[in-house]
């Protein structure tokens, strides 16, 4: 497939990285290709900056958001949680229309301080404030609860015996989100039900969050036992 992953930091890397391996046409989508090119420095998450990155990925190309959504078919939202909704308005409405928007982001607040809190949280998620603001897209909320080593190498914890999660209206955008999972090696696809549900999926993270300070690491993930 041609897919677009919108997003630079450790995720948007991790996953583009990882699709065009698989044999993927991958392009990542920035706000200003020029401006992330330049920073010299590491990013919020201290990841190096992307020029670095990018030197030993060179077969990925960087556009524009609105460049890369238009020549994809598939549009990965790897991008902080708080900008999601104004870099997809940047990507543009009809760039997105049809196509399957795969929604990794999470809602995590900082203006408190740490840890983060989520907004919105209880009675609405952002993969639903994703679907309502681009109503055309296809939206599907996932791997939202694990790291991003995790997502594109789930057997390296307990041979990949752990849960991922899917959340979305649309069946068949399901079944083609469930199919790239399985390609990254996930066995365990959990379909939570409509983009409602994304609001689980999303309520995760605080107990995720608390997991890692009592762990120590980020290298776990959550698995469902039944």
């Amino acid at each position: 497939m041609k897919i677009a992953v919108l997003g630079t930091g450790t995720v948007g890397r991790a996953l583009a990285g990882a699709l065009a391996g698989l044999g993927h046409s991958v392009v990542m989508g920035t706000r200003d290709p020029q401006t992330t090119f330049a920073r010299s420095r590491p990013d919020a998450m201290g990841a190096p900056p992307f020029s670095e990155w990018h030197a030993a990925n060179q077969e990925i190309p960087l556009e524009t958001l609105a460049d890369a959504a238009a020549a994809s078919e598939l549009v990965v939202n790897a991008t902080n949680g708080a900008g999601a909704l104004n870099a997809l308005g940047l990507a543009g409405s009809a760039n997105l229309s049809r196509k399957v928007l795969m929604d990794v982001s999470n809602a995590l607040d900082f203006s408190q301080g740490r840890p983060p809190v989520l907004n919105p949280v209880n009675t609405d998620s952002l993969g639903e404030r994703i679907q309502r603001s681009f109503p055309d897209a296809r939206v599907v909320k996932t791997l939202n609860t694990m790291n991003a080593g995790l997502m594109v190498d789930p057997g390296r914890l307990d041979a990949g015996d752990h849960s991922v999660f899917v959340s979305g209206d649309d069946a068949e955008a399901k079944a083609v989100v469930s199919g790239l999972l399985q390609e990254l090696g996930h066995r365990d696809i959990i379909d939570l039900g409509d983009i409602t549900s994304a609001r689980g999926a999303e309520m995760m993270l605080p107990v995720w969050l608390r997991l890692s300070g009592a762990l120590g690491t980020f290298d776990f993930n959550f698995k469902i036992v039944r």
